[in-house]
């Protein structure tokens, strides 16, 4: 169980980071995918990309 969440904190931590280059390659605007200004702020919901990432990973999964 603890391998598990450090593997995720470790792939959502990767994904804060490289966000802007992802969002350069079409990440984040996919239909789905909600940017919300709250005052200064940008909030980022990603959703549609996050169905998308989680079928990828469970093909992968599947496969291995």
């Amino acid at each position: 169980m603890l391998k598990w969440f450090l593997v995720t904190v470790l792939a959502l931590l990767l994904f804060s980071g490289l966000q802007p280059l992802l969002r350069k390659l079409g990440w984040g605007r996919l239909p789905g995918d909600l940017q919300v200004r709250v005052g200064r702020r940008n909030l980022w919901l990603p959703l549609g990309s996050t169905l998308l990432l989680s079928g990828l990973v469970a093909l992968i999964s599947r496969w291995l």
